[in-house]
Parts: structure tokens; sequence; C-alpha cells
């Protein structure tokens, strides 16, 4: 399972995730070819490699037009106003429809308007004012649009399955931004804070390390928090930070491969008997009971015994605790006077169950990884439904899963 740990030792922004992506080798030529199709203009983005603090890394900076001294100088992006106009605004309708007119994928452009959404709410509930009261000044929206949406388009390149961060190291003291002076936390990553399982710890470095850009993109991409799991490392990236805080500055990002795709050994019972004298009828009535009670499969054997006397081997996989209870539904729903039970070792891939929508409708599927190769296995059920509510084949379902999956 390829897996992205981030390690926000200096806190986190949206340009130093963006620095940190490209950082792990990201073809830079695809990637300014996917954020051309956000059709944004009066922008530029340079992308630089630089040494800090004797530690290479990807700098970051967007340039806008007519606002020269502005290339994210200062790694904040307080980029609201709340109706007051003394710069071009936008408010969050405005930005989710340059997203939505964009010819981005679908799934990046829904995760850019769920990390906007994120700040918009946050700094609505600050300010006590409806979400899209919310303004974002020209030059903070423009940044800010570049930032999401190329984090965006980096993960789904890296094409990872979980992605993980650790805890969030923020300043303290005060920050000047467009409302004046605000304490650090600023209210918006405090709001966000209240709203999530982040873990947060500040530190003795008298500035901002946390911005609302930053903290809504680990908001919105990341499942846990903590030290990094077990994992085989394959690349390490570093995005720089802007500000001069008396050590590195930047954040470090890590893909690898989770080291728990197997799961440690357990043990299952196989209960097996032959049968040689039953109506095949009342065997697939076994069949369904044993399914029905717990066990974990059940399968029939075609077999020939003494005499030539065709038979099958009746065979049930189960756990210690319903291997009892199921023996007696055997010794009791059967021809049989024994049962042979094995005690058996076994290794599976983890895996998890999630619903896809498709076309179709809502189908459950499992997924497992084996060495970073997904393995998708939708619910046969849901399928056979959907199929005969829409008379279509049942392959056209189990096709649409699996494009709706990749």
């Amino acid at each position: 399972m390829r897996a992205l740990y981030f390690d926000c030792f200096s806190g986190v922004s949206g340009d130093m995730m963006l620095g940190a992506l490209l950082d792990l080798g990201i073809d830079e030529k695809k990637f300014i070819e996917e954020l051309n199709k956000l059709n944004l203009s009066g922008y530029k983005i340079v992308i630089e490699k630089k040494v800090k603090d004797s530690i290479a890394v990807t700098d970051v900076n967007v340039i806008v037009e007519g606002i020269e001294d502005h290339n994210h100088h200062h790694d904040h992006d307080h980029h609201h106003d709340h109706n007051h106009h003394h710069h071009p605004s936008r408010n969050l309708k405005d930005i989710e429809k340059i997203i939505n007119e964009s010819n981005l994928k679908s799934n990046v452009k829904e995760f850019g308007i769920k990390v906007f959404k994120e700040i918009a709410k946050a700094e609505a509930r600050v300010h006590n004012k409806e979400i899209n009261e919310i303004h974002f000044h020209e030059v903070g929206a423009v940044d800010s649009i570049v930032d999401i949406m190329g984090v965006a388009i980096c993960i789904d390149l890296l094409l990872v399955d979980k992605i993980y961060s650790s805890p969030l190291r923020d300043g303290n003291g005060f920050i000047k931004c467009q409302h004046g002076m605000l304490p650090v936390p600023v209210p918006a990553v405090m709001e966000m804070l209240k709203m999530s399982k982040i873990p947060y710890i500040t530190e003795d470095v008298n500035t901002e390390l946390v911005t609302p850009t930053g903290i809504a993109l680990i908001k919105c991409l990341c499942s846990e928090y903590g030290v990094m799991p077990p994992m085989k490392i394959k690349k390490v990236g570093y995005g720089a930070g802007k500000r001069e805080i008396g050590r590195f500055n930047g954040l470090r990002c890590v893909l690898g491969t989770l080291a728990d795709e197997l799961k440690k050994d357990d043990e299952i019972y196989v209960l097996e008997t032959n049968i040689d004298d039953m109506n095949p009828e009342l065997l697939g009535y076994v069949m369904e009971v044993l399914l029905e009670r717990g066990a974990l499969e059940v399968f029939y054997t075609p077999i020939y015994m003494k005499k030539n006397r065709p038979a099958v081997v009746l065979t049930v996989l189960t756990n210690e605790e319903m291997q009892d209870e199921l023996s007696k539904i055997i010794l009791r729903e059967t021809s049989t006077l024994g049962i042979r039970k094995t005690i058996c070792k076994r290794q599976t891939l983890n895996r998890e169950e999630k619903s896809v929508m498709t076309k179709y409708g809502e189908i459950k599927v499992k997924i497992s990884l084996a060495e970073g190769l997904k393995k998708v296995s939708p619910e046969y059920e849901d399928c056979k439904r959907l199929a005969k509510e829409r008379n279509i084949p049942l392959w056209k379902v189990y096709d649409e899963v699996k494009n709706a999956i990749q």
C-alpha cells in the first residue's frame, strides 16, 4: 500500500507542502500541464531547487501580476477581507466556479473545493459571518488556488492510498495580516484545530508556522496523525519555508510502502467430511445454513470412494469460536458419522471495505494491496441487484466499478 507521510516539524503552509510534493520527483512538465488546465490568468509560478541550512529543498513562489513584492515571501496566507473592497476580491462561490470550469480531473476539483470550504467555514465561524460573506482578496485568492490545486494535482499524480501527518508544530506571539495583528495560532487555525483530531504543539518560536491553508490541506488529506507508520521508504522531499526561525524551516514529505500489507499469520479450523449417500438438494441446503451461521467458506469437492462410489468432500473453513457450533450443524444436517478437524495457519492481505458510487448506483467493494498493486473485488449481490434493476449485463456493472475505483 503506497503511503505518504507529512513531517511537520516546522509547521505547514500551502507552498511548503507543494514544494515538498514536487521535491519527491514529480514530473514538473506534467505538473505545469495539469495546472494550466485551471485556466487561471494573472500569475506565474516559480519552482526552484535551493539549499537551506545545508538541506536541498524545492522552493515554490506564486507571483501575481501587478503585485511585485508578493511572492509568498511571508509564508502566511491570511487572504480574507470580509467585504472590505480595497482589493479586488472573490468569495467561495467565485472560487468554486473557477475550479469547476477548469479541465482538471473531477477528483482533483472535488478536493480543491473541499479545502476552500474548510478555510471559509473556519473564517466564517471566527468572524460570525455566513460562509459566502467571506471574501478572498485577489492576491491571496490566486496564491491559494495555485497552492491548493497544485497539491491536489500532485496527490493525484502520486497515486497514494493512505496519507498520514505528524503533529503540527506552531510558534507563538503575533502575526501581521489583513486584519492587523493576530495572535498565533491565528483564529482560523485554532477553529480548524477545534473541529479536527489533529494533534498540535506550540514551540518557542516567535512567529506563525501553521497557516490556514496548511492546516486545511492536512485536515482534508490525512486519515491518521502521529509518528510515521512502519514503511519501506522510497522517496523523501523537502519544501522550503520562507521565514528565518533560527533553524531549518521546511516541510518533509516521505513516500513509501506500508510494511503491514500482509497481516500476521492467524489460525483457522478446517472441518472436513466425506459424504456419499445424500440427496444433492440437501447438500445445497447444508451449505446455505453453514454460511448463514458464520462459516468463512464452504465448498464441495467431488471424489470417488470405495467400490467406485461417487461422493463429495464437504470442507468448512471457520475460526476457533465457531468451529464447535458448525461441527454440530454438519453432524445434524448430513449423513456423516464423523468430522476431521485441522488447525491451519494462514496469511492474508490487509483489506478495506468501502462503497463506490457508479452511474448505476452504489456498490460495496473490497480493496487490498499486494506489493503496491491494488486488487478490487465488487460485492456480487450489489452488482447482481443493479444489473437486474437496470436490465444490463452483469459484466457492465463490474467494469463500471473498476473504472470508478481507478
